[in-house]
């Protein structure tokens, strides 16, 4: 918040002292049509071809005219060079103070709360007051205050698992998906009780992932059934186009920050780069990158990274966008833990503010920060005696809830430094 402060108020500062001598420049053009050659009125296209050319204003050669010039010009380089370093120097007082600290999911004893069925999914609302965990055949609503749980509804579903959940950030809505391919919208009605307000029979099979954009009015979701669907907003959701490019399960999806690019990985060890056509206003594949090893979760970091983490290895690849042809290359590797992962949903995470990178593998939870640099620092290993863990982080990234089938407990942990 500090850091966005000070880009405003040098951001400001620096418009301002532009603009003044943007204008001394303008008016010192002006001059050149006064004093060296004046123009009459241009009344069509044609006449264009009369207008005095450069050379012919030779006041722009004598050397008074250019130091004047030179003088507006050198202090707006100057004012330029020097917000630039000011607002760096402000990124790396930053850096230099997370590189200090080390980040520390501490659990919150006697908050635990048992439960037998296995939990698949979980989500805060935007202010951390609700969450809502996906089970078999049902999803529990819990009130969350003063990092205690509290149960207040429970809603009955269809018979099958609840895979995937996302809090709406604009509205008091979620999204569920299930192992029947249904997408299903939450709201909550006058008795301030969460109902159903709409069901869509999405996909064929299992939905495997599913993410909304920042506006929230594109739904984004894979499947079993290896389609990528991509679902607008209008009197209620409908599809608008299906992805078929991927040759088995679709396990993770990402959008990135500027939102016109989308990657997904699936089992056929491929990921897709999927870009919005402006032109077209339409989704196209315009990259494919073949990997060794399938992978369940990827994730955009900025615009031009993204983390890819293999199902087998100790490695978790680092893709970055290449500035003259625009497509993502493997850059670095990173070692988190040793292991094969079993599982797929518990979608990666990163918590921009926070700098923090949250992604689980095998009997693992990794909490890596990622620092001015570009390094990727390995702060926290959060260890169980199963590979069967899921969970999600709050969106400011300050509590993790888990389930694992050995505590068969949700657990809630707290974000801090050390």
């Amino acid at each position: 918040m500090l850091n966005e402060r000070n880009g405003e108020r040098i951001s400001c500062t620096y418009d301002n002292y532009f603009s003044n001598h943007l204008i001394k420049i303008y008016n010192l053009i002006d001059q050149i049509f006064i004093f060296d050659n004046p123009i009459n009125t241009i009344n069509n296209v044609k006449s264009q071809q009369s207008l005095p050319k450069i050379n012919q204003f030779h006041i722009i050669y004598q050397s008074n005219f250019q130091s004047i010039i030179l003088s507006e010009l050198t202090p707006l380089i100057s004012s330029k060079i020097s917000s630039k370093l000011q607002l760096k120097q402000d990124q790396n007082i930053q850096s230099q103070s997370y590189n200090q600290k080390t980040i520390n999911y501490q659990i919150i004893q006697h908050n635990s709360i048992k439960q037998e069925k296995f939990c698949f999914s979980f989500a805060f609302n935007k202010n951390c007051s609700t969450v809502a965990v996906g089970c078999i055949n049902q999803i529990i609503i819990y009130e969350f205050k003063q990092d205690m749980f509290k149960q207040i509804q429970v809603l009955d579903l269809l018979p099958g698992c609840v895979n995937t959940l996302n809090f709406m950030k604009n509205s008091d809505q979620f999204i569920s998906g299930d192992d029947n391919g249904n997408i299903s919208i939450w709201s909550i009605n006058n008795n301030n009780s969460w109902v159903c307000s709409q069901t869509i029979k999405g996909h064929n099979y299992s939905i495997t992932c599913l993410i909304v954009n920042k506006i929230e009015d594109l739904i984004i979701s894979g499947s079993y059934d290896r389609t990528i669907q991509f679902r607008v907003k209008q009197n209620e959701w409908i599809c608008s186009q299906t992805i078929t490019e991927h040759q088995n399960f679709v396990y993770s999806l990402s959008l990135n920050d500027q939102q016109n690019q989308v990657i997904s990985c699936g089992r056929d060890k491929l990921i897709l780069l999927i870009e919005y056509s402006e032109q077209n206003k339409n989704w196209i594949v315009v990259q494919k990158i073949y990997v060794d090893c399938y992978g369940h979760r990827l994730g955009f970091i900025n615009n031009n990274i993204f983390t890819f983490k293999p199902k087998e290895g100790n490695s978790m690849y680092v893709y970055e966008k290449n500035s003259v042809n625009k497509q993502f290359i493997k850059t670095k590797d990173v070692i988190p833990n040793q292991g094969n992962d079993g599982h797929n949903l518990f979608p990666q995470q990163y918590i921009k503010s926070k700098q923090l990178l949250l992604i689980r593998h095998n009997k693992y939870i990794n909490c890596i920060r990622i620092i001015q640099n570009g390094e990727f620092k390995l702060e926290q290993i959060i260890q169980f005696g199963t590979n069967s863990i899921f969970g999600s982080l709050s969106d400011d990234g300050n509590y993790l809830v888990t389930w694992d089938d050995l505590s068969k407990e949700i657990q809630i942990r707290k974000y801090t430094e050390q």
